[in-house]
């Protein structure tokens, strides 16, 4: 162990000091120093530290420091303990301080803490429904306006709403006007096209499905929004007033299970079947995107132009952090093949579109 008090050979730890690092870059610094203080947590004797030293698998691939920084986050929104509130209000920044006070809570809630690492954080955000409508839009231009969509990981099927929510694309307007989510990231490139996206069908799935309807599940999902960034917070609140309106469709099921279910099933002539995910292929076992790759390419040799496939996603190249919006679709002509459209801001606060 260094002097500062980091395991500069330990796997666990370098995990944790690149999404330490990947939440500055995001804009999120009292989360990264949330998550840098696992470190500190190392090499105490509470449990939680103990299952950070242990972490059996890969520490950013698993989100595993996102995990309990949820935790910290849910002691905050309940009000359960107060030493939290400077650290998050940004008040304490020196990373020795903040540390003392998030092994000290540790200390004090650690079995409550625990439970944090059995599942990764729900990463719902509806910012990202901004480059899933601009990818629609591009299809749209391309296979026409209709569309069923299949969401894989959506968690508490916030995503599964974006048809409800009211869209500017860099001057580019979609969905309802009066919708209470307003979705308008900074627009850097040309704007998408302004293409017409009917979706006559959206639904979703998800290993540990989150009912928006439930105050304490919807809390348990707001714990994991990072707390700096107020947008994130009113998206959230939209999303759940929404959801209480109308739940959104999102069944329990394996993704790969779940896949090859969705594309035996009928389709209806003109509309696009689309499968879509954000932030989540990381999480899907290397055996289960095997499965889901080969039943889209077997789908996809039967696609045609009435019936067409397409493959979109918005998930993180893990050598640039950035998070890459790309798209391939199948009709009579045959595989397009992947192509890259664009990248965003990690929670949908800018999108630089490329097209084509």
């Amino acid at each position: 162990m260094t002097a500062g008090g980091i395991f500069d050979d330990s796997r666990v730890a370098t995990g944790i000091q690149l999404q330490a690092e990947h939440c500055r870059r995001n804009d999120a610094p009292v989360t990264a120093r949330i998550v840098e203080a696992q470190l500190a947590l190392m090499a105490g004797n509470t449990q939680c530290g103990a299952r950070i030293r242990d972490w059996p698998g890969l520490p950013l691939e698993d989100a595993m420091p996102l995990r309990l920084a949820g935790g910290f986050h849910h002691l905050l929104l309940t009000g359960a303990d107060a030493r939290l509130d400077p650290v998050y209000r940004g008040a304490v920044t020196d990373q020795g301080q903040v540390d003392a006070i998030v092994c000290a809570v540790t200390a004090d809630h650690d079995e409550r803490l625990l439970g944090w690492f059995d599942s990764p954080p729900q990463t719902n955000e509806a910012g990202r429904s901004a480059s899933f409508m601009a990818g629609l839009q591009w299809l749209s231009s391309r296979l026409g306006p209709r569309f069923e969509l299949n969401e894989l990981g959506a968690s508490a099927g916030i995503n599964t709403m974006m048809d409800r929510y009211h869209y500017d694309l860099g001057g580019v307007m979609a969905g309802p006007e009066g919708s209470p989510m307003r979705i308008a990231p900074e627009w850097r490139g040309p704007p998408p096209p302004d293409a017409p996206v009917e979706i006559v069908a959206i639904r979703g799935c998800d290993q540990a499905p989150v009912n928006l309807a439930d105050p304490a599940e919807a809390l348990r999902v707001k714990a994991y929004v990072w707390p700096e960034i107020a947008p994130r917070i009113a998206r959230m609140d939209a999303a759940i007033a929404l959801a209480a309106d109308r739940a959104p469709d999102v069944v329990r099921a394996d993704a790969a299970d779940w896949v090859e279910q969705r594309l035996a099933a009928p389709q209806a002539a003109g509309v696009t079947r689309v499968i879509h995910h954000s932030i989540v292929w990381q999480y899907i076992p290397p055996e289960r995107r095997d499965r889901i790759v080969a039943a889209m390419a077997a789908a996809g040799a039967t696609a045609d132009d009435a019936r067409p496939l397409a493959w979109m996603m918005l998930e993180t190249n893990r050598e640039t952090f950035r998070h890459e919006l790309r798209i391939r679709h199948w009709t009579s002509a045959g595989d397009s093949g992947w192509q890259l459209l664009g990248q965003a801001q990690a929670h949908g606060a800018w999108v630089e579109w490329y097209g084509d």
